[in-house]
């Protein structure tokens, strides 16, 4: 490790990256990988690289990198070479990963990265298919989510991807969800079945990615997981090491949004609150969209007196609740904006790590 020291404070490169924080093991692994596919390297934590000077901010000692390299390491096929430790440089901790080149081609869960000057990139991602003939309504929604597919955090990087994978379901059984057109909701009854399930899926997913985000700031930011809640012995011992309670902490704390209050979830949750997105008018927004997925997984789409508190129009008790694909893409829509919206504040206010 002796010669990190004379590469600390200088630009990073192909074989130099610096995190403020800690990021999440996945992002971890891929930086590894990238590391040893090429010519190895350093992944240094707790230094922060701007446009105009690098800045050793260390890297908070409350939770330990090394259970997460070793995590990371745990993704790799096959492992390669590497070394970590604790190091004082300029009166902080920080933490570095050293790397050596692999003589074999070290992929994470089957994807292969590459070091590219100062960036890490997927080799052979999968392209967009172009040519293809989707309603304009799912291309519009379609575009926005591959223009955010990076730059982001993982927990939207992941997102995205759940998003696209479901509008091009949509796409490909359209005999099914929309037999006469993008504005009438279906008559099938296999169609009924599967619009509830993606819908409850896109649902679901956001709060997802509320709890990935809030996993996010918790590993980077250790002080914010700080809370007035009481924890059992019973919750810290079922979780094998810290890394595993903040994710199961991290779920945990949804319990209010997957009730239907968003206004409770921001109240328990002031690590998203304080981004200052979600103000009034878009809580009511998330909370319809959210009744309608308790409709659909909890109710087969039928109407109750909780739901119409929510839609007390057109709607009536008992009738069967339908969405066109126009109406569900408008749903989702307003769902992703949230999602960049939120994501973009988070890491300007968290310092988080960017998937590129």
């Amino acid at each position: 490790m002796e010669d990190i020291k004379s590469l600390i404070g200088k630009p990073e490169s192909e074989i130099l990256e610096y995190k403020a924080v800690l990021p999440p093991a996945r992002s971890i692994a891929q930086l590894i990988a990238s590391f040893a596919n090429t010519n190895g390297g350093y992944l240094v934590l707790g230094v922060k690289e701007t446009s105009q000077k690098i800045i050793i901010n260390g890297l908070s000692a409350d939770f330990h990198a090394t259970n997460v390299t070793h995590k990371a390491i745990d993704l790799l096929s096959p492992k390669p070479i590497v070394k970590y430790e604790n190091l004082i440089h300029e009166g902080k901790r920080i933490y570095v990963i050293s790397i050596e080149k692999s003589s074999e081609v070290v992929s994470v869960e089957g994807k292969i990265y590459l070091r590219e000057g100062s960036s890490t990139k997927l080799q052979n991602p999968v392209e967009r298919p172009l040519g293809d003939n989707k309603l304009q309504v799912i291309r519009g929604l379609e575009d926005v989510l591959y223009l955010n597919k990076t730059n982001g955090t993982e927990a939207k990087s992941e997102f995205v991807n759940h998003y696209i994978s479901i509008i091009n379901i949509a796409d490909r059984l359209s005999e099914l969800l929309f037999p006469s057109s993008s504005d009438i909701p279906t008559d099938n009854q296999e169609g009924k079945i599967l619009t509830r399930i993606l819908y409850s899926s896109c649902a679901d997913n956001f709060e997802t990615y509320l709890s990935d985000l809030l996993y996010e700031i918790f590993l980077a930011k250790p002080d914010t997981l700080k809370s007035t809640q009481e924890v059992t012995i019973k919750e810290v011992l079922d979780c094998t090491d810290m890394q595993e309670f903040i994710a199961y902490w991290s779920k945990k704390k949804l319990s209010k949004l997957q009730r239907g209050s968003v206004k409770g979830f921001l109240s328990e949750n002031k690590q998203i609150e304080k981004l200052h997105v979600i103000d009034k008018q878009k809580q009511e927004e998330i909370e319809r969209i959210l009744q309608i997925r308790h409709l659909y997984a909890h109710r087969n789409g039928i109407v109750d007196e909780k739901f119409l508190k929510f839609y007390p129009e057109p709607y009536q008790l008992n009738e069967e609740h339908r969405l066109s694909i126009t109406e569900i893409i408008k749903h989702l829509t307003f769902l992703v904006d949230c999602v960049i919206m939120i994501d973009n504040k988070a890491i300007k206010k968290y310092d988080l790590n960017i998937v590129e």
